[in-house]
């Protein structure tokens, strides 16, 4: 079960007509844990169940417990990946926002324990598809930007499945915005709470995370100091037009009817960007190949932007399809790239 965003595993035993029931120890309330037994088939199980587990600050374990003892909460650790960068110090914590509705946004936070208004943040965000944003162990971050001193922000926003279906429908057509509302209140939050101050907080999303950025840009502006817009969604009005773009339809709406496009234009960036406006620097990143989101949202977008002379970058490799690269070489520049723009757009020491 995935509990208030916590992993638990109830064992079931049953006595006579009834059920002994017993939660599983021995796996973190903040992280990633998957079950699966040990035997190739049931009827050989003795009990011996296989447990991959991460978190943020600690990569895969793989762990045996052997739930027919009387103590099935010590599991052994058989084996485990290397750390990929020093979390020495840090720590992990789960929060809440408060939404303008009065619903309540958790979000993770992993770095120094620090509450002095000066922390860097890199804060990631999705909030679409029913897709759940875990905490898992995040190699990249942690090496550009975690080790450097910096603070990472997981939210976990409506439109996604953290809470199941209605978390799900509470993010999608016309409110979309809503959920798009959820990140900027996390953003707040953490002003809030005297974790940093908003010039210093950097946000980045991709696909349609690359949408909730950009309405960051044009809805949310003095929220943020940098922004890192990847393999975006973002011209509403033309998207079902674009490769797999009628298949979100129920996603997002249908444009092309009046009523639908009545709240979709509200969160088309494409269209709410005007000249005027205090927007922080965003940097706007696609591939040529995208086969999901045409890279000419990506495209136009920034085009616009450096019209209006706004402090916009663009980036597009040839290749990499809906993602950063087509190999691990690509992604890793690609990855880089980016952290290291918002690193030093928000007051990071040039690396």
């Amino acid at each position: 079960m995935l509990d208030d965003l916590a992993p638990a595993f109830d064992i079931l035993t049953p006595v006579g007509e009834t059920w002994w029931t017993k939660r599983l120890g021995g796996v973190p309330d903040v992280g990633v844990v998957s079950l699966g037994r040990l035997d190739a088939y049931n009827e050989e199980s003795d009990g011996a169940t296989l447990a991959y587990v991460q978190d943020p600050l600690t990569p895969m374990e793989m762990r045996l417990f052997d739930l027919s003892g009387d103590n099935p909460t010590t599991p052994t650790v058989l084996r485990h990946t290397p750390a990929l960068f020093d979390a020495t110090g840090l720590v992990v914590t789960r929060h809440d926002a408060v939404a303008d509705d009065g619903e309540r946004i958790p979000y993770v936070q992993v770095g120094p324990p620090r509450e002095d208004g000066e922390a860097l943040v890199h804060l990631y965000g999705y909030g679409g598809f029913e897709v759940s944003e875990r905490p898992v162990y995040r190699s990249a971050l942690g090496k550009l930007w975690l080790e450097r001193g910096g603070t990472s922000v997981i939210a976990n926003i409506r439109g996604g499945g953290e809470f199941g279906p209605r978390w799900h429908q509470a993010g999608v057509r016309e409110k979309k915005k809503i959920a798009q509302d959820d990140f900027a209140a996390v953003a707040a939050d953490l002003v809030k709470r005297g974790v940093t101050t908003a010039s210093r907080i950097a946000a980045e999303g991709g696909s349609n995370g690359g949408l909730l950025i950009a309405n960051m840009l044009t809805r949310h502006p003095d929220k943020f100091g940098a922004l890192l817009c990847t393999i975006p969604l973002i011209d509403m009005r033309r998207y079902t037009k674009l490769l797999a773009g009628a298949s979100w339809i129920e996603e997002y709406g249908d444009p092309d009817k009046p009523e639908d496009w009545a709240f979709l234009q509200q969160i088309s960036a494409y269209h709410q960007a005007a000249p005027g406006h205090a927007y922080p620097p965003i940097l706007i990143a696609t591939t040529r190949r995208d086969d999901r989101v045409h890279p000419g949202h990506a495209r136009k977008f920034a085009a616009k932007l450096k019209a209006m002379g706004y402090e916009a970058y663009f980036y597009e490799p040839a290749a990499g399809g809906h993602g950063y690269g087509k190999d691990n070489f690509e992604r890793a520049g690609f990855t880089a790239l980016g952290l290291t723009f918002l690193w030093e757009k928000i007051g990071g020491a040039a690396v």
